[in-house]
């Protein structure tokens, strides 16, 4: 009796698993960081002089809602980044780059990104630049952001295809960092 109440009372939980779509996996499990700030350092496509070189990088998933992650990224004293990750109701995820002058006032090249072609992988979504990017930014028609998540890690990337541009941050995610203040033009 004991066997049969466990199965009716793990069933439901595993059949609920198996209906999750990829890009559902990979939003819970980022999600799960959430109020999390983590350090990082770049791997690929670091060059002095890039503003990225020799500064802190930390992330934090400031926000989770139903459909919207917000990840502030700091470069230093710099926070004028924040990732914006939506997903629609086909289970689609988007990845906009929300840039912002330390007033709050939006920079003139933000909003660019894009949206993945499908449903991508759990541990893996890409993002290709969308029409909006081409129209601000041409030299980024090409690029494809991605992000990968795994128990330890979560890694940024960028990719300009057509070029040897590729730019890699990764965070370690088994130690949080301090959390830091808010990103420009966001209020505590």
């Amino acid at each position: 009796m004991k066997a049969l109440f466990y199965l009716l009372l793990v069933l439901p939980l595993h059949i609920f698993a198996q209906e999750q779509t990829p890009s559902e996996q990979f939003w819970l499990q980022l999600e799960a960081h959430c109020g999390n700030a983590y350090e990082g350092i770049i791997i690929e496509g670091g060059k002095e002089g890039d503003g990225f070189m020799g500064k802190k990088l930390v992330m934090h998933v400031r926000s989770c809602d139903t459909n919207d992650i917000r990840i502030p990224f700091f470069v230093g004293e710099n926070k004028s980044r924040t990732w914006v990750l939506k997903m629609n109701d086909e289970k689609i995820i988007s990845l906009k780059h929300d840039h912002r002058h330390e007033d709050g006032s939006e920079e003139d090249l933000t909003q660019y990104g894009g949206t993945s072609a499908n449903q991508g992988l759990a541990n893996l979504q890409m993002f290709p630049a969308d029409a909006h990017t081409s129209e601000i930014l041409p030299a980024a028609s090409t690029n494809i952001w991605w992000f990968t998540i795994d128990e330890t890690s979560l890694t940024y990337n960028l990719r300009r295809l057509g070029t040897d541009r590729l730019f890699t941050v990764r965070f370690d995610l088994t130690k949080t960092t301090e959390t830091p203040d808010a990103p420009w033009g966001t209020e505590d």
